[in-house]
């Protein structure tokens, strides 16, 4: 059975190209533009990974993020945003809420891997 991704991103571009990315690795991917989305694709479609901007156009990411984590705790959350963070924001804010951060420049291949890790897959090839 396929692994369900959320994608969350305003911008259209960034959905596309992680659907396309990660279907091609075996992945079944859900994506929304906006927190109300993506509230109705978790309440009928729990994924096993969820990927989120910081900014939404609806809302705030790490906020949004906080109310994930209550309502699905074991379901990791990966950051992928165009803010780049410095280690110490990173590992006193950011790792509160997300699973795990990467930039919006990481290279495709290396988002694709780091999803494959947060699932427990094996790095893909």
């Amino acid at each position: 059975m396929q692994k369900h991704i959320l994608a969350i991103d305003d911008e259209p571009e960034i959905l596309q190209l992680l659907q396309q990315a990660l279907a091609f690795h075996g992945y079944r991917v859900s994506t929304a533009a906006s927190a109300e989305a993506a509230r109705r694709i978790l309440k009928a479609d729990p994924p096993q990974l969820i990927i989120c901007d910081l900014q939404l156009e609806d809302t705030d990411g790490i906020e949004f993020a906080a109310e994930i984590r209550d309502a699905l705790p074991e379901v990791p959350i990966l950051l992928l945003t165009g803010m780049v963070f410095s280690h110490d924001v990173v590992r006193e804010t950011i790792q509160k809420k997300f699973t795990s951060y990467l930039d919006k420049t990481t290279p495709l291949n290396e988002i694709v891997a780091e999803v494959s890790r947060l699932l427990g897959d094996p790095r893909p090839a």
